[in-house]
């Protein structure tokens, strides 16, 4: 690989430490990097509203949010899919009679995250930001990626098989799954940011942690995993650097890009 144009980070488990910050040895790295012409992207699970607290100070140039439902580069929207009302209604419905009429749920739509937790997160967590409780009941918004909590893979199976068009994902962490539109990655999304910025895949520089990030390492230049990372993303990397804990992400590019 010759000199990578695009670095592009996931969020939780990679560019974040575990109580949600990025440190600031971390952003005087990034800053670097884009100070030698690099292109900055964010590829995260989290919806756009969502993650965009952690981000003021970096200013990404791309963002991937909503697990590739939703596409930005240089604050232009380049790609964008998501549930119909009618289509997120009857998920929300099906979820409910398959898995509990109490199961957790959230939905991120272009405007907001909603969440009907049990417990408010906001008083355990303040990376929630401006997230929005919701009973689901007679939810009227088009959703880019909606998330349940699943306790048994059995179940979200059976979920999945009352929907054509659907791509599922289980995050390593606990039981949830997320749902978005057939073919909605973050590796689709890296392919047409390429195309966008007329860069090849090649010359890209990724780093992830969890299942949901093994196909955007697979396509890019130089796939790099967590040292946090679950083994099936260490297994398919091209290499591993230190944990999110131990600013992993700006140790590799210290060392190996600047």
């Amino acid at each position: 690989m010759g000199n990578p144009k695009i670095l592009l980070f996931d969020l939780d488990g990679t560019l974040l430490r575990n109580d949600k910050t990025v440190s600031g040895y971390t952003l005087q790295i990034l800053s670097k990097c884009k100070e030698r012409g690099y292109l900055i992207g964010i590829s995260t699970s989290r919806s756009e509203q969502n993650c965009l607290g952690f981000l003021r100070e970096m200013k990404p140039d791309i963002l991937i949010s909503s697990g590739g439902a939703l596409v930005r580069v240089n604050n232009k929207i380049i790609c964008s899919s998501s549930f119909s009302v009618i289509e997120t209604k009857s998920f929300i419905e099906s979820a409910r009679k398959i898995c509990g009429m109490d199961c957790e749920i959230t939905v991120d739509t272009c405007d907001a995250h909603y969440w009907n937790y049990k417990s408010n997160p906001k008083e355990r967590d303040k990376s929630w930001g401006d997230s929005i409780y919701t009973d689901f009941t007679d939810f009227k918004y088009e959703a880019l990626k909606i998330c349940v909590d699943i306790p048994h893979p059995s179940l979200a199976q059976e979920l999945c098989g009352h929907f054509s068009g659907l791509d599922s994902q289980r995050f390593s962490d606990g039981n949830w799954y997320k749902f978005t539109k057939s073919g909605i990655t973050k590796e689709k999304a890296l392919l047409a940011i390429c195309e966008t910025c007329h860069v090849a895949a090649a010359e890209t520089v990724a780093f992830g942690d969890d299942y949901a990030d093994i196909g955007m390492l697979k396509i890019c230049g130089i796939g790099v995993a967590m040292g946090n990372a679950v083994q099936e993303v260490k297994d398919i990397a091209d290499d591993i650097t230190l944990s999110n804990e131990e600013d992993g992400v700006a140790a590799y590019l210290e060392k190996w890009i600047i």
